[in-house]
């Protein structure tokens, strides 16, 4: 083994170690990374780097645990045996502005993921998805549009909220507490009612950069954290 290749694997690994290092790591090697990514956990997500400059990431992507973005296919290995020929197989792979994957996904030579898209757990996606779509399944198809999905989680996120408090109650035998429901806060939570320090940076941060929009508009579907807990345990 050369030195160079040596230290490269050396590099590779160590890349790894944290999400800081792993997206520099990308970036001296070609990738194009935007801004505010965030990355599940880098030993397994992996990114093909043989052709750098076929990958495109945009801003606010969130490429969860297990993604797999791949610029070329190697099937064409079949024909060397077969034709007495080699195919080459390469294509763009290309990721929108506010872009989440799901948990084991897989992104395919000549992909483009439009704008504000999910990819669900365990997709594997072979076509183009458009802006503002929910995509899932294998091979991934669209199944909402964004705003179909939003409209929806809108309404279950309510229930599932109230069956949390209740599931709470009933596991622990204590009154659920506003540490617990760091996700909901929507339905509970304004300027106007204090909460812990802790919390108001769990909300900061689930938000982002849309923490000032949502203070503009959310009106919350409870008065308090309290007239939500009695709801919800009534």
């Amino acid at each position: 083994m050369g030195i160079r290749i040596f230290f490269n694997r050396i590099e590779k690994v160590y890349s790894k170690t944290s999400t800081k290092r792993f997206e520099a790591y990308l970036k001296r090697r070609g990738i194009k990374i935007g801004k505010n990514i965030y990355w599940g956990t880098p030993k397994t997500i992996n990114i093909d780097l043989t052709r750098p400059c076929l990958v495109e990431i945009g801003n606010n992507v969130r490429i969860d645990t297990g993604t797999t973005i791949l610029t070329h296919d190697f099937g064409t290995y079949v024909f060397r045996l077969v034709y007495d020929d080699f195919v080459s197989a390469s294509a763009k792979v290309s990721i929108g502005n506010n872009v989440y994957l799901g948990q084991n996904c897989t992104i395919l030579k000549g992909v483009k993921i439009g704008d504000n898209c999910i990819i669900g757990t365990g997709s594997i996606v072979t076509k183009d998805i458009p802006a503002n779509s929910v995509a899932a399944g294998v091979p991934a198809k669209v199944i909402y549009s964004l705003d179909e999905y939003y409209q929806k989680r809108k309404k279950a996120c309510v229930e599932e909220a109230k069956a949390y408090a209740r599931e709470i109650q009933q596991y622990y035998g204590r009154k659920p507490i506003i540490d617990d429901f760091w996700e909901e806060f929507p339905l509970f939570w304004s300027q106007k009612e204090d909460i812990p320090t802790e919390f108001y940076k769990k909300i900061k941060f689930q938000l982002g950069p849309a923490y000032d929009n949502f203070i503009k508009k959310n009106i919350p579907l409870y008065a308090s954290f309290d007239d939500f807990i009695e709801d919800a345990l009534k």
